[in-house]
């Protein structure tokens, strides 16, 4: 009897309700997985939300204590500095105060040496009139006597001309002071054994033979387009010759102080009014 009322009633259940049913079952189900699957990955994505921040979150705090130890040692810095900057300022103003006592004392004593150096040089000037006196007074005297030896020094000789010569010099000193007492024109030379003649002041001269052992010597002197030898003369004879226009004067002369093998030393006087500028000239060249 139950099986028949069922069997009616299944036959009176239409197959589409039950294929309606079955298919919001199935649909339910997938609506099912996928908010179950998006739930999922919502909860994945704010767990690597979360780690990341939490990341950053680290690093911001581990940066944020590094700068902390920055600048706490940059504020310990700024402290050492701070007081060496105190103790340079101290010192600064302290040698600042000692240039100004310095500075007033150095001017000071520019004063002291000043009043000192004016009294000094009044005191020298008022010396140095005495003293310049008194030094040209015996300068005076120096060369008054120098003059009276070198006179009592040299002599006086007659020339192979017979005529009596000059003073006569022994050496080059002897020339020298002969020249300071300005009577004549003196021109020193050395010559050599040559034929050709030398330049000697205003003439010309050429040493033909020397005999050093007896201190003689042979000289040609050209002058006034004229050749005059001189033979066998010897060291310290004054040798005389006149030339155009001095004859109404004092001759020229040679004097020879020192005859080696092949050469003599010695010099060539002139009269002051003969020769002119071009002897004076001469004689400075040679």
């Amino acid at each position: 009897m139950s099986e028949i009322h069922e069997t009616h009633i299944e036959a009176a259940t239409p197959r589409w309700v039950s294929l309606a049913i079955a298919l919001l079952g199935g649909v339910s189900l997938i609506g099912l997985g996928l908010g179950w699957s998006a739930l999922s990955e919502s909860k994945s994505v704010e767990q690597s939300t979360q780690a990341a921040l939490k990341q950053q979150n680290d690093t911001l705090t581990q940066r944020a204590t590094k700068d902390e130890e920055q600048n706490q040692q940059l504020q310990s810095d700024l402290k050492v500095v701070t007081d060496k900057l105190n103790v340079t300022q101290e010192d600064l103003q302290k040698a600042r105060q000692q240039s100004k006592i310095a500075a007033a004392n150095y001017g000071k004593k520019i004063s002291g040496l000043e009043s000192n150096v004016n009294t000094v040089n009044t005191t020298l000037a008022t010396k140095a009139n005495t003293e310049d006196v008194n030094k040209l007074s015996g300068d005076v005297s120096g060369v008054k006597t120098d003059l009276d030896q070198t006179k009592a020094k040299l002599e006086r000789a007659t020339g192979d001309m017979g005529v009596m010569s000059g003073l006569i010099a022994r050496n080059h000193d002897d020339v020298e002071d002969l020249k300071r007492r300005g009577d004549r024109n003196y021109y020193e030379f050395t010559l050599q054994k040559s034929k050709t003649p030398e330049k000697v002041g205003p003439v010309q001269m050429s040493l033909n033979k020397t005999d050093q052992k007896k201190s003689k010597y042979t000289v040609t002197v050209l002058a006034d387009d004229k050749s005059i030898e001189k033979k066998d003369k010897t060291a310290g004879e004054p040798v005389q010759f006149y030339v155009k226009g001095s004859t109404h004067q004092a001759p020229y002369e040679v004097v020879v102080f020192d005859v080696g093998k092949n050469q003599i030393t010695g010099y060539l006087s002139t009269p002051k009014s003969v020769g002119g500028t071009t002897a004076a000239s001469n004689g400075s060249a040679q």
